[in-house]
C-alpha cells in the first residue's frame, strides 16, 4: 500500500492534533512502524512522525540525523522512538527546516543543541538517549509533530521554496550552532524579546 504524507493543504487540522501514546498490548504499532519505515525509505525525508501518515500515535522514525549526510537519502538509520519525552533542552541552534507536511514552506527555526530523551524501543524497553547537534534538531522537529506543532508556527522567518531551491539555499544558509551550553528556554526568550 502506498502512503502519502498528509499536508497542510489536505488536512491541517488533523496535523494539529496531539498524538496518543502507544499501547504496547496492541501490537498494531509494529505495523505502524513498518508504514513509517517504508515511507522513509522511498521519500527524501530526514525523519517522520506517525501523525504525518495518518497514524495519530506517538511514534517517530529517524532516517537521517547526520549533517554530513544531509543530501544522502540512501542513508537510513532506521531508529524508532515510541512515546518519547524530552526531559532537558540545552543550548541553541538554527536551521532552515522543511517538512513533507508543510509543502514548500521553509522556516528558520531555533532548536536546542542538546536534548535528553526518554522513550521506548520496538520491544517496549525504556531507553534514555542524549541527542546533540543536527540530530537534536531533527528529533525536536518530529517531537513537535506529536504535539500538533508545525515548524512554521515557531519559525523566525518563513520562505517559500521548492526542494531544489532549498538545497541550493542551504549551501549558504547551513546549520548554525549558536550556543552549546546554557538553558534553551533562556535563549528562546531572548530571541522572542528582540
Amino acid at each position: 500500500m502506498q502512503f502519502q504524507a498528509i499536508t497542510i493543504d489536505d488536512n491541517e487540522l488533523y496535523l494539529r492534533q496531539r498524538s496518543a501514546e502507544v499501547d504496547f498490548t496492541d501490537e498494531t504499532y509494529l505495523d505502524d512502524i513498518k508504514v513509517l519505515g517504508d515511507y522513509c525509505s522511498t521519500h527524501e525525508v530526514f525523519a517522520m512522525a506517525a501523525i504525518q501518515l495518518g497514524i495519530p500515535k506517538r511514534i517517530i522514525y529517524l532516517r537521517n540525523t547526520k549533517l554530513d549526510k544531509v543530501n544522502d537519502f540512501n542513508w537510513n538509520e532506521a531508529r524508532v522512538l515510541i512515546n518519547p519525552i524530552i526531559k532537558t533542552r540545552i543550548g541553541y541552534t538554527k536551521y532552515w527546516e522543511a517538512c513533507a507536511s508543510c509543502l514548500d514552506n521553509t522556516g528558520l527555526v531555533g532548536r536546542p543543541y542538546k536534548i535528553k530523551v526518554e522513550y521506548y524501543d520496538l520491544f517496549g524497553c525504556k531507553r534514555k538517549t542524549i541527542f546533540k547537534g543536527f540530530e537534536a534538531t531533527v528529533l525536536a522537529h518530529e517531537y513537535d509533530h506529536l504535539n500538533g506543532i508545525l515548524h512554521m508556527d515557531i519559525a523566525e522567518e518563513v520562505l517559500v521554496m521548492n526542494k531544489e531551491e532549498r538545497k541550493k539555499f542551504r549551501l549558504t544558509h547551513g546549520y548554525q550552532i549558536m550556543h552549546k551550553h546554557g538553558n534553551y528556554e533562556k535563549y528562546l526568550k531572548k530571541r522572542c524579546e528582540k
